[in-house]
């Protein structure tokens, strides 16, 4: 950051800019961002508290929620300048600061500043009461830096203090993206071992026999979830049928998700599935357009990876790698893309 940049930080941060009045607009500017925020809305959550902080209306909270918005938007750098921004500003309070240092100690993991992200973990611990999210997020930097012991620790307290499905599955997800399946099996069946009380237990009991390839207890539990009234169970349905090639059911159950849902990203991504399936692939790209329509992070770039595997099934090869080359623009940490995109290289010279 050059001088003058900095100076301004500091000087929003300070309150010393010629915006130091919050105005009813300017005021009303920062709620919208906080709404937006809560709802999903990143992009303009982003814009928002980016005129808040120009507003000079509370900059600490501003420069954070610029920094959230930034994270969710896949803008994992610019997180982490706008969440240091706000460690610089005045009136920090310490709940606000774990927040802070929570987000940012995730940026970092993942542009793979692995030490960074470290040192603000160890700093949280050192100066707040542990709870189970930050219990998990060490775990997942140690895990990251091959630390397996200290990872096993970590995720032993993440579970001590939230004995849940979904700690459960999320420490088998670590687990997963690491090869280490067997690590994360044993918390799903400590998972299983609970009854369910309520539509989402029995989706949440779902999905963990579905990560565990148990697709007859999945079918059972995720019924009795839909039954009830769970729409998550209904898409998860769908998704077990697809793994049995039963395309008939699956694609009735995403088509029942659309239906149903505020945002049907994820129910159209299914259907393209079953059109790829059934090598409809005229259909598959509409029904990924349409998905894109209301996706966001992880759902849009699950549209956007199919679409390349649309392409390249329709043998158009060109298109395929022009999208593959955008994708990794967005996400060029996807092992997977980069492979696809040697491939398609491969391809596209030899016709």
């Amino acid at each position: 950051m050059d001088k003058r940049k900095t100076a301004y930080v500091l000087a929003v941060c300070m309150g010393l800019t010629a915006f130091t009045g919050c105005g009813t607009a300017e005021q009303k500017n920062y709620e919208q961002a906080a709404s937006d925020l809560k709802n999903g809305d990143y992009e303009n959550a982003l814009q928002e508290y980016t005129t808040a902080v120009s507003d000079g209306i509370k900059p600490a909270q501003s420069y954070r929620g610029a920094g959230v918005a930034s994270f969710y938007l896949g803008n994992y750098e610019d997180a982490i300048e706008h969440l240091s921004n706000a460690l610089k500003c005045d009136k920090v309070g310490k709940s606000l600061k774990k927040d802070i240092l929570s987000y940012r100690a995730a940026a970092y993991l993942k542009t793979k500043s692995y030490d960074e992200a470290m040192a603000d973990c160890q700093f949280l611990a050192q100066d707040y009461d542990m709870d189970s999210d930050l219990y998990f997020l060490t775990g997942q930097v140690a895990l990251a830096m091959d630390a397996y012991e200290e990872a096993a620790v970590d995720f032993q307290q993440a579970y001590g203090e939230e004995a849940t499905y979904d700690m459960a599955i999320r420490i088998y997800e670590a687990y997963l993206s690491k090869d280490m399946e067997a690590d994360g099996t044993r918390y799903l069946e400590a998972a299983l071992s609970t009854e369910a009380k309520n539509a989402q237990d029995h989706c949440d009991r779902g999905r963990v026999y579905y990560y565990m390839n148990d697709y007859e207890n999945a079918v059972k539990e995720l019924i009795q979830a839909s039954n009830d009234g769970n729409l998550e169970a209904v898409l998860l349905l769908g998704m077990v049928y697809m793994d049995q090639k039963d395309i008939s059911n699956a694609r009735a159950l995403f088509q029942e998700y659309i239906s149903k849902a505020e945002n049907t990203s994820r129910g159209y991504c299914g259907l393209a599935v079953c059109d790829m399936k059934e090598g409809d692939y005229d259909s598959a790209l509409a029904n990924i357009s349409s998905g894109m329509e209301t996706a966001q992070n992880d759902d849009m770039q699950s549209l956007l990876f199919n679409e390349i595997v649309i392409y390249e099934k329709k043998l158009d090869f060109a298109t395929a790698l022009e999208k593959v080359q955008k994708y990794l623009e967005m996400y060029p940490d996807d092992k997977t893309a980069k492979k696809e995109m040697v491939f398609l290289k491969t391809r596209v010279n030899t016709n």
